[in-house]
């Protein structure tokens, strides 16, 4: 039904971009003047930018391109440093999300000890959320004036975003208990009389392979359980088809791995101003602009790239 649902949503969406240049080809064959002029360019300019969307979301055919997405945000080495730019990412990543018109939620936080965060999950709902997001996998590097240095030295801090889809859990994946390392412990949150007085946080170690993954947003420890379980599942089935993926490679031609230990952006605030991606060379000396969410250029430039 959602697949429906967006193929009817993309029906829609050219029906109506072609009237707009069917109504613009008549429009010019009329005596225009200068406003009229002027309004016929910036048209063009909006339907020029909409084609260019779809042009985008052709790209998006990989088997899971049109899935949800969880995301997991991890602060570097460096303590408060880190932990502030994590919190940074996380931030201009929930932007970003508003500004798609994506759902999402957050399914486990760590916080820093003094400020920021050590690790965030999310899930994110939406049409192609995974095959957008997929492009910001890998290392992040930040270069800034630090806030927390009284003598104003540069520091260089890293945070590393992992994005895989989310997939359908009828797919065969054997977990066997034996195989789980299950800690339970208390939920972070609001004190006074929302604190959680409960060990129903969980976190599930899956010990063939060393995945760790956690939850704590669910109100029971079994509700808890059973989605760490389900994160789990997807995190063993992409290695399973990368597995499979490395025995194809010689015979598809292509390197089917992904690196997710990889530097892929540095944001550099000081002594210049500049967000650099490493693989695409995209950049643009709005940092800010790109902070609040605006990172459209760098995804879209990997998705054609690729």
């Amino acid at each position: 039904m959602s697949e429906i649902s967006n193929i009817k949503k993309s029906i829609e969406e050219i029906t109506k971009l072609k009237e707009e240049i069917n109504n613009m080809i008549e429009f010019t064959e009329i005596e225009l003047d200068e406003d009229m002029l002027k309004d016929l360019k910036q048209n063009i300019k909006e339907i020029k930018t909409k084609i260019e969307k779809f042009e985008i979301e052709v790209l998006l055919n990989g088997e899971f391109d049109h899935n949800n997405a969880y995301m997991e945000i991890h602060s570097g080495a460096g303590g408060t440093e880190s932990n502030d730019w994590a919190n940074m990412i996380k931030r201009m990543y929930i932007r970003y999300f508003e500004k798609k018109g994506y759902k999402y939620e957050i399914i486990s936080e760590q916080p820093g000890e003094e400020v920021g965060i050590k690790g965030v999950t999310f899930k994110i709902k939406g049409q192609n959320a995974y095959g957008y997001l997929k492009s910001e996998t890998g290392v992040h590097r930040l270069v800034r004036i630090s806030p927390f240095d009284s003598n104003k030295r540069r520091h260089t801090s890293f945070a590393s975003v992992l994005v895989t889809p989310e997939i359908n859990t009828n797919i065969e994946i054997d977990i066997q208990e034996k195989d789980l390392k299950i800690d339970v412990y208390r939920s972070s949150g609001a004190g006074g009389q929302s604190v959680n007085t409960t060990d129903s946080a969980v976190r599930i170690t899956h010990l063939p392979t060393g995945i760790v993954v956690t939850c704590q947003n669910e109100r029971s420890q079994i509700q808890n359980k059973e989605k760490a379980i389900d994160i789990l599942k997807q995190k063993l089935y992409i290695i399973e088809r990368e597995k499979v993926d490395k025995q194809l490679s010689d015979l598809k031609g292509s390197v089917m791995d992904v690196n997710f230990g990889s530097q892929i952006r540095n944001y550099v605030m000081h002594p210049y101003s500049l967000v650099k991606d490493l693989r695409t060379n995209t950049e643009t000396s709005n940092v800010e602009k790109v902070l609040d969410g605006d990172i459209d250029i760098f995804i879209e430039s990997y998705l054609k790239r690729c």
